[in-house]
């Protein structure tokens, strides 16, 4: 239970928790674990510094940021003091981004979190995600298939879509935020009814865009396949894929046969004969 002081009670005198300052311990809490750096503790973003111009992707998208919410990142406070800085300007390049995830990165930065938000649903005790059906069409999904521009985007790195959080997690990787990784992670794992080829199109993405100490998303994607082992082996990508090999499928390999020696170790413990 989270009790509620105020600085004004007398010594041995307790202010009555209500369930507006319950709320407020309680998202207080869940920013100092999942939030912006520009929100923990109750600080509001400093919305007085100098405006950043970013000019984002092959397209030139612009966007605009206040440096001091900006700067909560190492990539960007750095690149506010080295030569990617026009300093007359106030602007920076991020001519291989993708406008969408870096949407994202700015909207995580000044709000704790991005669209569709995680919601904590307090009946089952879990965390969901907000109703995605009013997200945005993107013009590069199918008509009919609006909805899905909350799981996937198109890359146009990749020339082909893949999943929205995977390119956040990614692009998090390269900014230095680490909270951000762990919550686009939690959202992956929220998702569900993706086709086979747009996971394994994400995790080559994955590899390729995080360090080999990468613990985390890696292994999410390795934990998928061997979790969903008997839709993957019947699809005709997946032998494909593995065809073209890679890293990802070596280390496929490597967690597969850790999980069969698992298995016969709880299985020889089974029939291991106990002893008084």
């Amino acid at each position: 239970m989270f009790r509620s002081f105020a600085s004004k009670d007398r010594a041995g005198k307790t202010k009555k928790v209500t369930k507006r300052s319950f709320r407020d311990d309680a998202k207080q809490k869940l920013l100092e674990k999942l939030g912006s750096p520009s929100l923990v503790a109750g600080n509001s973003p400093k919305l007085t510094s100098a405006i950043i111009t970013l000019v984002v992707g092959k397209d030139q998208r612009l966007f605009a940021a206040h440096e001091d919410v900006l700067c909560h990142s190492p990539y960007f406070a750095q690149a506010c003091r080295d030569r990617f800085f026009e300093a007359n300007a106030r602007r920076i390049a991020l001519t291989d981004e993708q406008p969408e995830v870096f949407s994202a990165i700015l909207e995580y930065l000044y709000k704790g979190d991005y669209y569709p938000r995680l919601l904590h649903d307090k009946r089952r005790n879990a965390w969901t995600l907000e109703e995605a059906a009013e997200a945005p069409h993107s013009p590069h999904l199918p008509a009919g298939r609006g909805n899905e521009s909350a799981k996937v985007i198109f890359h146009s790195g990749v020339g082909d879509t893949i999943l929205r959080d995977t390119a956040v997690y990614c692009a998090a990787e390269r900014y230095g935020l680490d909270e951000l990784k762990r919550l686009a992670l939690r959202k992956q794992g929220l998702q569900s009814g993706v086709e086979v080829a747009t996971i394994l199109r994400s995790a080559r993405y994955a590899y390729e865009n995080t360090p080999d100490s990468d613990s985390r998303l890696r292994a999410h994607y390795l934990a998928l396949i061997i979790r969903s082992r008997k839709t993957f082996k019947r699809s005709g990508t997946m032998q494909m894929e593995m065809e073209h090999g890679g890293k990802l499928f070596f280390d496929l390999f490597v967690a597969m046969a850790n999980h069969l020696d698992d298995l016969a170790d709880i299985g020889h413990a089974n029939a291991t004969p106990k002893t008084v």
